[in-house]
């Protein structure tokens, strides 16, 4: 979502600023703009086309800088149009770049209006700007102190004043925000990523911090007004992962890296131990009686997926939620219970709401799977297990799915162990079966000729159904949600045998029928729903294990997988999906990195 650059240096900053929101891009955004102090104010440039544009702008115009802040933006409120691009303005003497939701900005407008502000974009981010002119007395870090104890929502800022021409003070409440340290210059950023090149030192803003940044150094404040220092750390900004190499696009290059990305996931380890949670994890897995999982989209249909590994292989009840439901429901909260919240990014605003929602209704044992050590979610839960896709540019998620999935299949397994459910002879079939997963994915991997085939087919498709039984119905909805995503093809996936609880009478020759055939114990029931769909003149398409012995004839394509890979299977048959969502948005020139409307880390509710 809304990505933050912010830097001060003895410099010309304006490439850093542009280089750092291209390195943002994948976030997804509307619009984007930098802006600079000069001698005589704020000055900027915005675009609502890609920061080539903006670049090309930046260029022509000569703009130029040693002090400055850039954004890109997800429209929430108003549309996306250059006025309500940012940097926002106020009255020529402050500008203010903004991620997050600010939810009173209704009354503050109101407020301001009556000081005679005019306001020229529909942003809520403009009362944020006009509220810091309104309370300037000659400190820019004491303002934003002042005027964020105004704001009601989430927010991370960076604002710069032309009385100050060597400061930007920086603020977050809900939304990311870091600082970057480098030698005479210091950054802020809403991503490591963005100042990859500039610095790899990083400190992160916790909740409720004010940060000013200058030449001299940095000065923090926490919630509270107290002075506090926020540890510095050598991150690697993954300056690499923006690179893409010999793919067409950064989805097809992840696609591609999961062998590797599952590789580095799973526990270097002879064992399936509680540590791999966190130090107190023992103690905790040994006081819980169930499972509450939250997560949204792609990581929901990952926590849907653990539901089956944990409850037949811990035997351990198992709710999964979805996390912008889950918070404004009456629930029933069970203290036993361990709170699962899964997220790529660790920021994503709905599962950390549903989380601190959770522990206020006395959940206390909290585990997180994501991909980012130094996140919020991470921060605020009591066990973490930390999975290695790498940075993921496409915005539809790939390999930061079954990375997940890897944890929570190691998090079923240990927890199945602990319960006496699991023997050791089990545990070592289970590991091997973990260790072989890289080599069986490049199998699946070598399937992407027949699959482009189908992907022509599917590109002149305006609807398809996909199906799935048992553990594979969660994969046949992140397939749908995949081709939905990119190719902007309607797509719903169904348990096969609720086909002919009404979703068959939308099946027609029209309809591509997408089928996950795993050789498991439901395989002959999948076969029979298979039938209904032909007697239909449904056509079907079929990713199909070698042993499930479905043959390619009139109304059903095969491509087959190798061999049945028991609970691991769902990683392996994801993996096809995918693909196919990828090449049929190819066939239709689609904007398959950045799809429209979407973002890619959704720090907003």
């Amino acid at each position: 979502m809304c990505g933050i650059v912010g830097a001060v240096a003895q410099r010309n900053i304006v490439s850093v600023l542009v280089e750092g929101l291209r390195r943002l891009e994948y976030r997804g955004y509307d619009s984007c703009g930098v802006a600079v102090l000069g001698d005589t104010g704020p000055r900027r440039a915005r675009s609502v086309a890609r920061v080539s544009d903006l670049d090309a702008q930046v260029r022509e115009t000569n703009l130029a800088g040693v002090t400055g802040i850039a954004h890109t933006r997800w429209a929430t409120h108003g549309a996306p149009v250059t006025n309500n691009a940012h940097p926002i303005f106020s009255r020529d003497t402050v500008a203010l770049v903004h991620n997050g939701i600010i939810e009173n900005y209704e009354a503050l407008c109101e407020m301001l209006r009556g000081k005679g502000y005019e306001f020229v974009s529909q942003t809520d981010t403009e009362v944020i700007a006009h509220l810091i002119h309104s309370m300037y007395r000659g400190d820019l870090f004491q303002t934003v102190r002042d005027a964020v104890k105004e704001l009601h929502g989430a927010y991370a800022i960076a604002v710069i004043h032309k009385d100050q021409p060597h400061t930007v003070v920086g603020a977050r409440q809900g939304s990311p925000l870091s600082m970057g340290m480098g030698v005479g210059e210091n950054f802020l950023a809403s991503d490591a990523l963005a100042l990859a090149g500039s610095t790899d030192r990083f400190a992160f803003l916790e909740e409720g911090d004010v940060v000013e940044i200058s030449l001299d150094g940095v000065k923090i404040v926490d919630r509270n007004d107290a002075p506090v220092e926020r540890e510095v750390r050598t991150v690697a900004a993954y300056g690499g992962a923006v690179e893409l190499g010999p793919y067409r696009h950064f989805m097809q290059k992840e696609i591609f890296e999961q062998p590797r990305a599952i590789s580095d996931t799973i526990p270097q380890t002879d064992n399936f131990d509680a540590s791999l949670f966190g130090e107190n994890a023992g103690k905790v897995f040994s006081e819980i009686d169930s499972i509450l999982i939250l997560a949204c989209g792609t990581s929901y249909y990952s926590g849907v997926t653990a539901k089956y590994w944990l409850e037949s292989i811990a035997k351990i009840p198992t709710n999964v939620e979805i996390a912008s439901e889950y918070r404004y429901r009456e629930s029933v909260p069970n203290p036993k219970s361990l709170v699962v919240v899964i997220s790529q990014s660790g920021e994503t605003a709905d599962t950390i709401a549903a989380l601190k929602h959770a522990q206020s209704l006395g959940h206390k044992h909290t585990l997180a799977v994501c991909n980012v050590a130094t996140s919020a979610m991470v921060h605020q839960t009591e066990l973490a297990f930390l999975t290695h896709a790498g940075t993921e540019i496409g915005v539809a998620s790939t390999k930061a799915f079954t990375t997940q999935l890897v944890g929570l299949f190691v998090l079923a397994v240990t927890l199945g162990k602990l319960r006496g459910h699991i023997d050791a002879k089990q545990e070592a079939e289970y590991l091997g079966q973990l260790r072989h997963l890289p080599v069986a994915l490049n199998s699946v991997l070598a399937l992407e000729p027949q699959i482009i085939a189908w992907s022509e087919e599917f590109s002149r498709k305006e609807n398809a159904l996909f199906l799935g039984r048992g553990l594979h119905y969660p994969i046949a909805l992140e397939g749908a949600l995949k081709l939905k995503e990119i190719s902007y093809i309607h797509a719903e996936a169904y348990p096969a045998g609720e086909l002919k609880h009404g979703p068959l009478a939308l099946v027609t020759e029209a309809m591509p029928i997408v089928t996950v055939a795993p050789n498991d114990t439901l395989l002959e029931k999948l076969k029979s729903n298979m039938q209904e769909v032909r007697a239909r003149g449904g056509k079907l398409y079929v990713f199909a294990d070698s042993d499930t012995k479905i043959v390619s004839e009139d109304s059903i394509h095969v491509i087959r997988m190798s061999e049945h890979h028991g609970a691991l299977s769902p990683i392996l048959h994801v993996v096809p999906l995918q693909l196919l969502a990828y090449h049929t948005a190819c066939a239709l020139g689609t904007d398959v990195d950045k799809p429209r409307n979407l973002a890619k880390s959704v720090t907003v509710e």
